[in-house]
């Protein structure tokens, strides 16, 4: 595998993301990470589309952290737009001005890719890999499912049309909720996964910022029972108090409830007690490009 470093920049419903890394054995180092909250699903939610105003400052910040990862020796950059780009009617401009922006390679991922990519960065990350891997990432405007083998990869691939963000802006906007509005919320997520069966595994893994902010919640195993704990707490306090009792920023204080909620029902349908990891779609595109890299270098 190529020593080349590369840079992967994601653009999800809340937030824009820098990887810059590196390979290791079977994964990736990460040399550098960078963020910048943007909202762009928030916008989606309300409008439809992606304001002019938001796609500039997109690519502004796509254009200044493209410069910092050549700065670090990134051969290779590329920028991969998730739920934003699927969602809005202009999804499609919206990734072309970021890529001309930026003078990298932008794509909006598919619900597949984006799956694909989530698991291919937390199952890279393991040091024992069972036969048959569950990975469930819950972003702000979609929630991603795909159990692969070890042999094959990816093997089934679910996307649900609904994530902490959009959750939260329909049904979750008091603070704190209502009970009401918390009940309603679960009939929207148990609707929503109504016919959603995914083959059994021997591990599931859930990935992404909300899993990670979950994991300072309730821990890095998030049993059915740790589920209902968090969900009763959450579902209690002020997002300011979320903020500050659980270390997570503003807006993952705001959405954590909704991504709590959507991880309960991924669990309850695995039947599996999931596993906090530690990568996801970033590391798994930083794999994919080094995967490319030497391939066109023999």
């Amino acid at each position: 595998m190529t020593t080349v470093r590369v840079a992967i920049i994601d653009v999800g419903a809340n937030t824009l993301r820098l990887l810059v890394a590196g390979p290791s054995s079977g994964g990736v180092r990460p040399v550098h990470e960078e963020r910048e909250q943007l909202g762009l699903g928030k916008e989606v939610e309300r409008y439809g589309y992606i304001s002019d105003p938001k796609t500039a400052r997109a690519a502004e910040v796509a254009r200044t952290l493209t410069r910092k990862a050549r700065r670090l020796g990134c051969e290779r950059v590329e920028i991969v737009v998730t739920s934003p780009g699927r969602q809005a009617a202009n999804g499609l401009e919206f990734a072309q001005a970021l890529g001309m922006a930026a003078g990298v390679p932008a794509r909006v991922l598919s619900a597949e890719e984006e799956g694909a990519l989530a698991w291919d960065g937390a199952v890279g990350a393991l040091e024992e890999i069972p036969d048959t891997v569950a990975v469930c990432d819950v972003g702000g405007g979609s929630t991603q499912m795909v159990v692969g083998t070890r042999r094959t990869g990816p093997a089934w691939v679910r996307s649900i049309d609904l994530g902490s963000l959009r959750l939260t802006e329909r049904l979750l906007t008091g603070d704190p909720p209502t009970s009401g509005d918390v009940a309603e919320a679960r009939a929207e997520v148990r609707a929503a996964f109504e016919s959603v069966a995914p083959p059994m595994a021997q591990l599931a893994l859930a990935a992404g910022g909300t899993a990670r902010a979950l994991g300072r919640l309730a821990g890095t195993t998030l049993t059915p029972e740790r589920l209902d704990w968090a969900i009763g707490e959450l579902a209690t306090l002020e997002r300011a108090r979320i903020a500050k009792r659980f270390d997570v920023g503003p807006q993952r204080a705001k959405t954590l409830l909704a991504g709590t909620l959507l991880f309960a029902e991924i669990e309850d349908r695995l039947g599996l007690p999931l596993s906090v990891a530690r990568t996801g779609i970033r590391e798994g595109g930083a794999l994919a490009l080094f995967r490319e890299s030497a391939t066109a270098y023999g």
